[in-house]
């Protein structure tokens, strides 16, 4: 009886020492399966979900955009969570994300991925480009109605050249304008006119009177 008592707490002890040592080896093992970093890259955006750390360590995230800080290294614990816009690009971005688990190295991360061109950039510069075009269009009526101005300034010497020629005609050795007939004088002259024909035929009809009363 003795004998078989000593064998079943032999068994006993083994069982129980198989157990812990799975039980241990268990948990150790939990915390590598806990760690799930999820980080995704869009073309201008950054997710970044990292869950099941450490709840009593410090854990580091950094994440870099062509050698550029795009989030400064942070300290988290237990889980971080964050979207990050990626600044105007027009070529590819590469994009890298740090993880520095706390609990052990063999959690940390170190991974890079691609940002691509979004699509809605690339048409953007050709609108850029046709603004220009009207600006063009609406100055140059400008000029074709600089043009039309200037034609009325040739016909205005058009209508002033006949008067000039008008007053050549009238030149005459005196050369005044009073010679032509046109000016004021003329009424007097042909009134003195009138009275010097006038006292001529009164001073021929004395006479004749005179001649004949002599007779």
């Amino acid at each position: 009886m003795t004998e078989t008592r000593r064998t079943w707490r032999r068994t006993g002890a083994l069982i129980a020492v198989a157990s812990a040592g799975a039980l241990g080896v268990g948990l150790s093992a939990a915390p590598a399966i806990a760690h799930t970093p999820v980080w995704s890259v869009t073309c201008d955006e950054v997710s970044v979900d990292l869950t099941a750390y450490s709840p009593t360590e410090d854990n580091t995230v950094t994440i870099t955009v062509d050698g550029k800080e795009l989030l400064p290294t942070k300290t988290f614990k237990k889980e971080f969570h964050d979207k990050l816009a990626l600044p105007e690009h027009d070529k590819e971005l590469t994009v890298r994300l740090v993880v520095v688990a706390g609990d052990g190295d063999q959690f940390s991360r170190d991974e890079s991925k691609t940002a691509p061109v979004c699509e809605d950039e690339s048409p953007s510069p050709t609108p850029s480009t046709t603004p220009p075009s009207p600006t063009p269009s609406e100055t140059s009526p400008t000029p074709s109605e600089t043009p039309s101005t200037s034609a009325p300034a040739t016909s205005a010497p058009a209508t002033s050249a006949p008067a000039t020629p008008s007053a050549p005609p009238s030149t005459t050795p005196g050369g005044g304008l009073a010679e032509t007939g046109g000016s004021s004088a003329t009424p007097i002259i042909a009134g003195a006119a009138a009275a010097v024909i006038l006292a001529g035929g009164g001073i021929m009809w004395a006479a004749r009177k005179r001649r004949s009363a002599q007779h």
